[in-house]
């Protein structure tokens, strides 16, 4: 069997570089003790390993004070403590279309059991939104603005300083979805206005599964998600005041957080723009490839375009499911179809009922690998199968 062509890296990238494996493992052998839990050496080691990685993720997203970021398991815990930390009745958010659902679900929730209220910006096919359209939306009750970095659909980049300067302009928080940039597209929290930032550890940042993180700005208090033991403050009833412990409760993916912190490091050597270049490169090679596919109808910006490591499409009369099925087990491509948790973005792109497939590619696909995914789709559904 060949060997597989990974292209779903917008869920989670793959194959980990071998040092973060190399990471975990030492953390089990040499500090599997809980950080901040006791003064003996294994516990003040995984301790150290926390600081790393903290500090390394605020000198990635330009945060002045390490401290101002949580660790979580994912992004969407880190969204649901932003947006459950800061609103209220009566409030009301501006979000976007091109949301996950990591960001509409939670909303949803709290329209239906505290009444805030939730505008949802409209984006063209591209994904892309209006600026003007967006002052529009602001009223006096507006506490919050909320949107993703990059689509995890369409491969859009929202302008999100320019986003952020309006927000800020309008005295609402400004919460940004990173899972899909983290790690690929250059965030400076400070430079983009960006109070509240949601990343995950597993995608661009090559880290494991179970890791990630949340920025708070230090002129915001959220209302912590979790209440329990920190580790400081043990004989207070309340949670404490102090960050990150005031958002960190239990125990910690120490073992997950020493994987991360291999991860970033090697973003790092590697450059961030280094790696979104080569990712453009290799989305635009699939997509000039795939164009020429009768009925295929490519998602998102167009050839040329800026976008993010991620080419989604249809082909009439093919279902998404069943191209994705079929890449898998004829050719061996791993791909991702479905509604990847946007409905509200395949109702913009008008996929609402056919769904997507969706190839993402990451910093270890190469061009190879691009050509194996047209060389399957042109034997399956290029222009002499269609002319039989």
């Amino acid at each position: 069997m060949e060997q597989l062509v990974y292209l779903d890296h917008a869920a989670t990238s793959w194959p980990k570089p071998p040092e973060v494996a190399a990471a975990m493992m030492e953390a089990l052998e040499r500090s599997g003790a809980n950080a901040g839990r006791g003064t003996h050496s294994l516990a003040i080691g995984t301790g150290r390993v926390l600081v790393r990685a903290r500090s390394m993720l605020a000198e990635l997203f330009g945060v002045s004070n390490a401290q101002d970021i949580a660790f979580t398991h994912n992004t969407t815990m880190g969204l649901n403590m932003a947006i459950k930390g800061t609103l209220h009745a009566g409030d009301h958010v501006i979000s976007t279309m091109t949301e996950h659902n990591s960001v509409r679900r939670p909303l949803e929730y709290l329209r239906r059991t505290i009444g805030i209220e939730v505008d949802y910006l409209l984006v063209d096919e591209e994904g892309q939104i209006s600026l003007a359209e967006l002052k529009q939306l602001f009223r006096s009750a507006t506490k919050m603005v909320i949107c993703n970095h990059s689509s995890n659909l369409l491969g859009s980049i929202l302008p999100v300083s320019e986003i952020g300067k309006i927000a800020k302009a309008h005295n609402a928080v400004y919460l940004v979805d990173a899972a899909q940039s983290a790690g690929v597209l250059e965030i400076d929290v400070k430079e983009m206005n960006i109070d509240l930032l949601a990343f995950p550890g597993h995608k661009g940042l090559l880290g494991p599964q179970g890791t990630g993180g949340l920025y708070i700005s230090p002129e915001l208090e959220l209302e912590p998600l979790m209440h329990g033991g920190t580790g400081s403050q043990s004989e207070s009833s309340e949670q404490p005041d102090v960050r990150p412990d005031r958002y960190e409760a239990g125990t910690q993916n120490s073992v997950g957080i020493a994987g991360l912190l291999a991860g970033v490091r090697r973003v790092k050597a590697t450059g961030i723009n280094q790696i979104h270049q080569q990712e453009w490169l290799l989305t635009q090679q699939l997509m000039e490839g795939l164009s020429v596919i009768p009925g295929l109808r490519l998602l998102g910006p167009k050839i040329g375009a800026p976008r993010s490591g991620i080419v989604s499409f249809t082909i009439d009369g093919e279902e998404s499911a069943a191209i994705a099925h079929r890449l898998d087990r004829e050719y061996h491509i791993a791909v991702r179809a479905g509604m990847h948790c946007t409905p509200l973005a395949h109702k913009a792109a008008a996929t609402l009922e056919s769904g997507a497939v969706r190839a993402s590619v990451g910093v270890s696909s190469t061009e190879h690998d691009i050509k194996r995914m047209l060389d399957a789709m042109m034997e399956l559904y290029g222009p002499a199968r269609s002319s039989r």
